[in-house]
């Protein structure tokens, strides 16, 4: 619900505060009461994290208890899915707990309004479009960009120059960041296998509906390559985005 460990350590102290003084001797079922408090506390924190703009995940520990090093805060990421998580730091607090809640932990829409104060159709509807704006467009209408997407990544990681021109038109056209246009399969595959380490951080994803490369190293969203114009089984244009903001992000 949180995408962020040292986050989720502090939701279980502070739900676990709040269950240490509460009564329970009325309560008939313990796991979905627990159920009910912890995401209660998550949804608060999702309230108060949106109003700080703060980042997807820890941008900082808070104490040395949450220090994690680089690589367990990339398993962590790597574990829930980056894209996944990009994308539901999108969505309203609301629609992320009524989405997860429904979806991963099983709970029923009549348990989960209360949690997000709404009725148990309004939490459908939340659920629902979720939903819709996790998953995108369908993904029979999606195999080809896939594919593509799919074959330029594996050929930068491989660092592999032919296979990055076999996918890419002979005149590819790449724009963006600040940097002049550059012009031609080759130019750009020469240059491109360079980022070969970094592109173990990358994810396919669609930005604004058109198939997509997103740099997310710990799971924070730097920049997307997002192939604007797709023709047959070649990539002709590439924009380099770095302003994602408002950007609408789907997994891929």
């Amino acid at each position: 619900m949180l995408g962020s460990e040292a986050e989720a350590d502090d939701a279980v102290q502070e739900a676990w505060l709040k269950v240490s003084v509460a009564d329970t001797a009325a309560v008939e079922n313990m796991s979905g009461w627990l159920t009910t408090v912890v995401a209660r506390v998550c949804l608060d924190m999702l309230r108060s994290r949106k109003s700080r703009r703060e980042d997807l995940v820890d941008e900082a520990p808070a104490s040395e208890e949450h220090a994690k090093d680089p690589e367990t805060e990339t398993l962590v990421a790597d574990s829930v899915g980056v894209a996944l998580m990009i994308v539901l730091d999108r969505l309203d607090p609301a629609e992320r707990i009524a989405l997860v809640l429904h979806d991963m932990f099983g709970l029923s829409f009549d348990e989960i309004a209360p949690i997000v104060g709404r009725s148990s159709e309004a939490a459908r509807q939340l659920a629902s479009r979720a939903r819709r704006r996790v998953h995108g467009a369908p993904a029979e209408h999606r195999t080809g960009e896939r594919k593509i997407a799919e074959a330029f990544l594996t050929a930068l990681r491989a660092g592999d120059v032919e296979a990055l021109v076999a996918v890419l038109d002979p005149d590819v056209s790449v724009t963006g960041n600040g940097i002049q246009e550059v012009r031609g399969a080759r130019n750009w595959a020469k240059n491109a296998v360079y980022f070969t380490k970094l592109a173990q951080s990358v994810h396919m994803a669609l930005v604004d509906g058109k198939a997509a490369l997103i740099f997310a190293p710990n799971g924070k969203l730097e920049r997307a390559l997002v192939f604007t114009e797709i023709a047959g089984d070649k990539i002709r244009r590439v924009e380099i985005v770095t302003d994602l903001t408002n950007a609408d992000i789907a997994v891929f």
